[in-house]
């Protein structure tokens, strides 16, 4: 692995560190399956109103505005200034990144079960959206979406050390597509999702 590697690693991992990390009270107000669904359509799909929302989650609008305001209050998204009306406002979620499980608030009752709840929403429908494609998505998409899928899963064996340069790797590829395509339209651009997980299985014993 050249040097070129090892600075792109650290530039990434420099960036992430400077990303939000939730205190318990926003942790809290993202506590709620539904404003998690919210908040990652918002983080997916870029800026909604209520009405979108609700079309797309079917709730009522009513509800929807309720949730965004709770949303807002702990600085969890923002409202579009200039865009829209008093009726029918826009919301998005601030860029950068968000760390959803400090380890600051894991230190109270109320703080762990805000983290494990939101950890657990987010991944549920993480693995709901993959799951999707593969079962209905993949024989529906055009042939030349088909093709740019990428699901795999592979095992290896390495130290905490390398682990974290691969992961500093993955990370800077993964943050130079984000802000070479983010602001993207044209005709056959949409929102893809890029997925990484990287974590150490559990140590059995014995020689592997």
């Amino acid at each position: 692995m050249d040097t070129s590697d090892h600075d792109d690693a650290a530039r990434s991992a420099a960036r992430h560190e400077q990303g939000r990390v939730l205190d318990t009270n926003a942790l809290r107000a993202l506590a709620h399956p539904l404003r998690v669904r919210m908040y990652d359509i918002l983080s997916q799909y870029g800026p909604q109103t209520s009405s979108s929302l609700a079309a797309r989650l079917g709730e009522s609008s009513g509800s929807m505005s309720y949730h965004l305001r709770a949303l807002a209050k702990h600085d969890l998204i923002r409202e579009i200034p200039n865009r829209g009306t008093v009726r029918e406002r826009w919301w998005e979620r601030p860029p950068g990144g968000v760390t959803l499980g400090p380890v600051e608030a894991a230190g109270t009752p109320a703080g762990r079960a805000a983290a494990q709840l939101v950890t657990h929403e987010v991944m549920r429908n993480r693995n709901q959206q993959l799951a999707d494609f593969l079962t209905s998505g993949i024989h529906d998409e055009d042939e030349t979406w088909r093709d740019t899928a990428l699901v795999s899963t592979a095992t290896t064996r390495m130290t905490p050390a390398q682990t974290a340069l691969l992961r500093g790797r993955i990370m800077a590829l993964i943050d130079d597509a984000v802000d070479t395509y983010r602001d993207q339209t044209g005709d056959d651009v949409r929102p893809v999702t890029i997925r990484a997980d990287i974590f150490p299985l559990p140590d059995l014993g014995g020689d592997a």
